[in-house]
Order: C-alpha cells, then sequence, then structure tokens
C-alpha cells in the first residue's frame, strides 16, 4: 500500500479544473456541475459544493397532476431535485461509475435508479413498465429524456452497450439493464423453461426485449428493483 506525505495526498486526490463544461466527471465516480443556474438531480446525491446554491425538493404538482400519479404509483415520489444558483455541485450514488451522455436532440430511456443529473430545459417523462403474468408485484420505472442537454447516469462497474438490429433482438435481465435508445420499445418476456429449471421465484425467467434498430446499456450487477408475490 502506498504512502503519502499530507502535500503529496492532497496532490493526488484535490480536485482539478478539467474545463469539460457543466458536467464534469471529477472522478470516474463523482460528477462536478459548474451551475450557473439550474439542474435537476437524484434525491440525495448531493456529496458536496462551494458558492451560492440552493436545493430543492421537487415540488408536488411541479410537472402536472400525471406525473405526480405516476410517481405515486411507483412509490419513487420525490426522487429529484433541484439545485439553483453559482457554484460548484459534487453528485454521487454509492460509488457508482458515472456515464455523461449530450442529447442533441436525441431521446433516451434510463431506468429511474441509474439517473444522476440532467440539464434542465430537457423534456422528460416518467414511463411504467407493467409486470406481465403476475411475476411481479411491481413495474419497472423508466425516465423518458429527450431534447438538447446533458444527461448523467450511473451503473455498477463498467457498462457495457449492445447494438439492436433489425431481426436481430436483445434479451436483457430486467434488473441489469441501466438504458435503452428512445426509439426502442422493450416488451417482457419469460423463457418458461429457465423458469422451470431455475424455480419460480428466479427474476432470471423474465427478460426484456429489445427489438427495433437501436442500442441497450446493461452493467455486470442485478440490483432489485421488484419484490416477487410468492417469496
Amino acid at each position: 500500500m502506498s504512502k503519502y506525505s499530507i502535500s503529496q495526498f492532497i496532490q493526488s486526490t484535490k480536485q482539478k479544473d478539467l474545463g469539460q463544461g457543466f458536467f464534469e466527471l471529477e472522478t470516474e465516480r463523482i460528477l462536478e456541475v459548474n451551475l450557473n443556474g439550474l439542474v435537476w438531480a437524484k434525491m440525495g446525491s448531493m456529496i458536496s459544493y462551494e458558492g451560492n446554491i440552493k436545493f430543492e425538493r421537487e415540488g408536488i404538482l411541479e410537472h402536472g397532476l400525471g406525473r405526480l400519479l405516476k410517481k405515486t404509483f411507483t412509490g419513487e415520489g420525490s426522487q429529484l431535485m433541484k439545485a439553483k444558483g453559482n457554484g460548484k455541485l459534487y453528485l454521487a450514488d454509492q460509488g457508482k461509475k458515472i456515464t455523461i451522455v449530450d442529447l442533441a436532440g436525441d431521446s433516451i430511456y434510463i431506468n429511474g435508479n441509474d439517473l444522476l443529473a440532467f440539464e434542465d430545459g430537457l423534456h422528460w417523462d416518467i414511463k411504467l413498465m407493467r409486470r406481465i403474468a403476475g411475476v411481479l408485484s411491481g413495474g419497472l420505472f423508466n425516465v423518458h429524456l429527450e431534447g438538447n442537454g446533458l444527461v448523467a447516469f450511473t451503473s455498477h462497474y463498467e457498462p457495457l452497450t449492445l447494438m439492436v438490429y433489425p431481426g436481430q433482438p436483445i434479451f436483457t435481465d430486467p434488473n441489469a439493464t441501466v438504458a435503452w435508445s428512445g426509439n426502442l420499445q422493450p416488451e417482457f418476456v419469460t423463457d418458461i423453461q429457465l423458469k422451470t429449471l431455475v424455480g419460480r421465484g428466479s427474476g432470471e425467467s423474465l427478460q426484456m426485449k429489445f427489438s427495433g434498430n437501436g442500442f441497450v446499456v446493461v452493467q455486470p450487477y442485478e440490483e432489485v428493483y421488484f419484490s416477487d408475490k410468492n417469496s
């Protein structure tokens, strides 16, 4: 294990201005937001800030009654917060790796648990993929973002992007699926043979099927979003 003097430790780990713009990866797991206005971030993701920044919980009716009802139904109420002002804001989420994408008229779906921050002005909405065949007691909560602006999302370890081509669908474990391109419309499918093999309660038997032309981002880790009525 390396030993540092105080000055060496500071030099090795201190904050550095990399000049990357509004969103800057201070480390692979810490996002620096060079704030001059407003940014939306996951509730509880702030780890430090400097400057004149105020934080507000997302208003109950701030984005309309329809979105409120969806958040209430999914149990994802008060997930977002607004940070407003001028300064440097540092965000992180359980030590997960951070990826920044710049939407230029594009759209993307991101698992609600993996969305870290996004620029104000992007259009966003909550999507709920309902359970099938009584397998899950909830649905898959996702956020659809589109327009022009920066989005940061997280993943456990290194993400892998899989390309989807017409006639060549991609199947993923819902608990390992992080994001996908906005033009794809996934569906839940059940592998009956696998379900019989591994047991009724296994999430492996329930899969997401992506067809069309686009991409899917997965992580080498299964996050638990659902509970099984039979467990």
